[in-house]
């Protein structure tokens, strides 16, 4: 009698022990997931999927709005959101430190099959704390549903809103991350080719220079890269290009021509998968007798400026400091 207790007594004992523990461990979870930084990078992994079907795009699309929302500075800036025709978009105006003689025009990435106005929410607040100026953003139509050149006729449009509404072109800096980076790269192209006024400087995050995916980063960094991966990049190229040439720079700006090139100031990671995609921009750029500074953080991986923290402050830093002394030949900093 008295040992069936006994034992009984140490059951509860060891059941009221586990659940302890359990609790501690769930509050801890739950706490580490209330930590910006750390659900932002767990969400972030919606670019390390394939994006080969119609389920996983409009999984990466969702996941990239939430991603977006989450990551964002709140406060601090006006936001107002307008349309050009059937094309969404959004003004970011900072409340403070804030200079009307240029603006942004930001294209966001997303592999050209996911990303809008959410997604492009995070970094286009973040330029405008950084810099000051105005940010224009906006919701190009996506493959597979809309390949090339859907999403070039809307840059196309936005920019051309911009030159005539708002700001002159070398009053126009343009801004891109990953495939935004490459949209911004092969409009540039575009304006040079048709003889017509272009940005007063390229403002990259990670571009996406190359759809031929050859380049050696694919290889070294696939696995430490914590938000890319070959795989959704090459099938994004797919969904995108169609039946196109990745070596025709309408799809890999790397091989069209950089010369007149206005100036490209290009953010990288050590790790991220599309390092080389920065490297050999610059090396081109230099080629032809351009301008290009490539800023690359040991520690960063693919647009790591997406997430909250220290080491994307101070990449804000550096690229306020940067557009700073290129407007005005000083490097104050807007952003604290």
């Amino acid at each position: 009698m008295h040992s069936g207790l006994r034992a009984a007594e140490l059951l509860v004992s060891r059941v009221l022990r586990y659940e302890d523990a359990y609790v501690r461990e769930t509050e801890k979870k739950a706490a580490a997931m209330r930590n910006p930084k750390v659900k932002a990078l767990k969400i972030a992994n919606f670019m390390s999927g394939k994006a080969s079907s119609e389920a996983e795009i409009k999984r990466h699309r969702k996941l990239a709005d939430w991603a977006g929302r989450i990551a964002s500075p709140k406060g601090d800036v006006e936001r107002r959101k307008f349309s050009l025709e059937k094309i969404r978009c959004e003004e970011i105006r900072p409340i403070s430190s804030y200079n009307p003689d240029y603006v942004i025009l930001y294209c966001h990435g997303g592999g050209y099959v996911s990303g809008g106005l959410d997604y492009a929410g995070n970094l286009g607040v973040k330029l405008a704390l950084a810099t000051g100026f105005t940010v224009y953003s906006f919701a190009y139509r996506l493959a597979p549903e809309h390949p090339y050149p859907a999403a070039s006729e809307d840059v196309n449009a936005v920019w051309n809103y911009l030159i005539e509404n708002v700001a002159d072109a070398d009053h126009v800096f343009l801004a891109g991350d990953s495939a935004g980076g490459n949209m911004a790269l092969c409009l540039t192209q575009r304006l040079l080719t048709e003889g017509k006024p272009v940005p007063r400087e390229l403002l990259l995050f990670s571009p996406w220079t190359d759809m031929t995916g050859t380049s050696e980063s694919y290889e070294t960094n696939n696995d430490i890269d914590p938000i890319l991966n070959k795989e959704f990049v090459m099938n994004s190229a797919k969904a995108y290009m169609g039946d196109g040439n990745p070596e025709d720079a309408v799809f890999s700006p790397l091989f069209g021509s950089f010369e007149h090139f206005p100036p490209v100031y290009i953010m990288a990671g050590r790790n991220g998968i599309l390092l080389d995609d920065s490297v050999k921009l610059k090396e081109k750029i230099d080629q032809a007798g351009g301008t290009a500074e490539l800023d690359i953080e040991e520690k960063g991986w693919h647009v790591y400026q997406l997430m909250p923290g220290s080491m994307t402050r101070e990449a804000m830093k550096r690229l306020a400091e940067h557009v700073s002394y290129t407007i005005s030949g000083k490097r104050d900093l807007v952003q604290d």
